[in-house]
């Protein structure tokens, strides 16, 4: 195949983190997406080769669709289907946040490696591909980018290897001081989540999401 490789950048916000930017490596060719910087920036920000804002119609020799549902919400769709039927992978902005969601069966992505686990049996392995690794933050130090891979985003960032990643604040979790200190109850969320939602995973993420912001609109990025 042409081979893929996928690479993202997180940003910590206290005990939290979401994804601020990816980017994605087909063949020769890189697309990096990165969400809006800020709250009254609703412009496209992405990179075809390291240039900015390139020409976006197609990727890798596979057409790509922009959609613009609301002024805060982008999707990038990487139309996989003249190879593989029926497959895409699509990237998801609503504002900062960034979301990547890959359609297609084990023929596609079924020899993957990475921070998504074995894709058959979702085991979060190490490199060696046997290891498999039940702390989160070990399980991304793992998997963080080496020297000797690609770099695929146009500007250099810390940390970089041998710097480890950057650790969330609290990581054991006082979730009840926090709950206590927030303004959104975890009803409120559910509430509101559930009414936009049907998947009992997606509610939960959102629910998350929600309270870990501390801003109901997040619903508006699922």
């Amino acid at each position: 195949g042409l081979g893929l490789d996928i690479q993202i950048r997180t940003k910590i916000v206290r005990y939290w983190s979401y994804i601020k930017s990816v980017a994605i490596k087909i063949g020769n060719d890189i697309l990096e997406i990165e969400g809006s910087p800020g709250a009254s920036d609703t412009d496209a920000h992405y990179w075809i080769n390291y240039e900015q804002q390139g020409d976006l119609d197609t990727f890798a020799g596979f057409p790509v669709m922009q959609k613009l549902p609301s002024a805060y919400k982008r999707q990038y769709i990487i139309d996989l289907s003249s190879k593989y039927p029926g497959a895409s992978i699509v990237v998801q902005l609503y504002k900062e946040f960034v979301r990547v969601k890959f359609n297609g069966d084990q023929s596609v992505f079924g020899n993957t490696v990475g921070l998504l686990g074995d894709y058959k049996t979702g085991e979060l392995l190490a490199r060696d591909g046997s290891t498999v690794l039940n702390d989160f933050a070990e399980f991304g130090d793992e998997w963080q980018v080496l020297p000797s891979e690609p770099k695929l985003f146009h500007e250099v960032a810390r940390p970089q290897f041998p710097e480890l990643c950057i650790k969330p604040e609290d990581t054991r979790g006082d979730g009840k001081r926090r709950l206590d200190e927030s303004e959104i109850s975890i009803e409120k969320a559910e509430s509101v989540c559930a009414a936009a939602l049907n998947e009992p995973l997606a509610i939960k993420d959102c629910v998350y999401d929600i309270l870990a912001t501390q801003d109901l609109d997040m619903v508006g990025a699922f």
